[in-house]
C-alpha cells in the first residue's frame, strides 16, 4: 500500500520515474524494504525496472509494453542520469519522416559507452560520440515533455558515421531517398563541422547517386579544402576502384539503392 501511494504521488507530479533511494528515503525504510516493495509492485506489472536503482512508472495504457514507449523511457533515463544525449541514427530518421520501416531498437547517442537496455518489449542502444553535445538537434515535443533529435543534416551525417549499426551504406543510402528533401546546405555545413571529413566525402557521394542536387555544392566545396587524400567509399571492402575526384573517394564497390 505505501509502495502504491508513493507511486501515485510521483505520477502526480507528472514524473514517470524515480530511484530506490528516493523511495527508501521518502518512506523512512532500508534499501532492502525498499527492494521488497519495488519486487512486489514489478510482479503487479506497476513499475518496471530497467537498470539498477532505477524504476519507472507503467500506466495501464502501456502494461502490454510492460514499459513505457522508447522516448519516454528515454526522456525518463536521461534526466535520471543527468546525461546530455541526442535521439539519431533510425530512429531520429523516423521522426523526420524517413525510416523504411520502425527501427527495431530505440538508439540514442551518448558521450560515452553504455550497454543496450530492455525493459519489457521495448529495447534501447546507445551510441558513443565524445562530441555528443555540440551535434545540432531539434526538440520535439512528446506525451511526456520535449526529447532532443539529431537534426535531419546531422541525422545524414550519423547514418554514415555509424552505417554498421544500420546494415551498410546500401542502407544509408536507401534512407537518404527519403530524408534528403529536409536537407540543406547550410545544415550539412554546420553539421559537417563536428563530424570526420571522410563522412562528409562519403555522404556527399551518396546524395549525389540519388539525386540531391545543387544542396550538396557548399559541402563538396566544404570537403575538397579540408582533404587532399582519397578515402575508401567502404572501409571493409578491397583498396580497389576507380576515383571519384568531386568527392575524393576510391569507389571499391558499387552502391545499390533504389531511387
Amino acid at each position: 500500500m505505501k509502495g502504491a501511494i508513493f507511486i501515485n504521488n510521483i505520477v502526480e507530479r507528472g514524473r514517470y520515474w524515480f530511484s530506490t533511494a528516493e523511495l527508501a528515503d521518502k518512506l523512512g525504510i532500508s534499501k532492502p524494504n525498499a527492494n521488497g516493495i519495488l519486487k512486489t509492485l514489478e510482479k503487479n506489472g506497476y513499475i518496471a525496472r530497467p537498470v539498477r536503482g532505477f524504476s519507472i512508472i507503467i500506466p495501464p495504457e502501456y502494461r502490454r509494453l510492460k514499459c513505457l514507449p522508447p522516448d519516454e523511457l528515454a526522456l525518463s533515463l536521461m534526466e535520471y542520469w543527468g546525461m546530455i544525449y541526442y535521439v539519431g541514427l533510425l530512429s531520429a530518421a523516423e521522426y523526420h519522416g524517413a525510416a523504411p520501416q520502425r527501427p527495431q531498437t530505440f538508439q540514442i547517442v551518448v558521450p560515452a559507452n553504455l550497454k543496450p537496455i530492455s525493459c519489457g518489449t521495448v529495447r534501447v542502444s546507445f551510441i558513443a560520440r565524445r562530441n555528443t553535445k555540440d551535434i545540432p538537434v531539434k526538440t520535439i515535443k512528446t506525451k511526456r515533455g520535449y526529447i532532443r533529435v539529431s537534426s535531419p543534416d546531422a541525422t545524414a551525417f550519423d547514418l554514415v558515421g555509424y552505417s554498421r549499426r544500420i546494415g551498410g551504406l546500401d542502407a544509408v543510402a536507401a534512407i537518404l531517398t527519403e530524408l534528403h528533401p529536409a536537407l540543406s546546405s547550410e545544415g550539412l555545413l554546420s553539421a559537417a563541422q563536428f563530424s570526420p571529413v571522410v563522412w562528409g566525402q562519403r555522404l556527399g557521394y551518396l546524395l549525389e547517386i540519388i539525386g540531391a542536387g545543387k544542396t550538396i555544392e557548399p559541402l563538396r566545396q566544404y570537403v575538397n579544402a579540408k582533404t587532399k587524400a582519397y578515402a575508401l567509399l567502404r572501409w571493409s571492402a578491397p583498396p580497389s576502384g576507380h576515383k571519384n575526384q568531386r568527392w575524393r573517394l576510391i569507389i571499391n564497390t558499387p552502391t545499390e539503392v533504389e531511387i
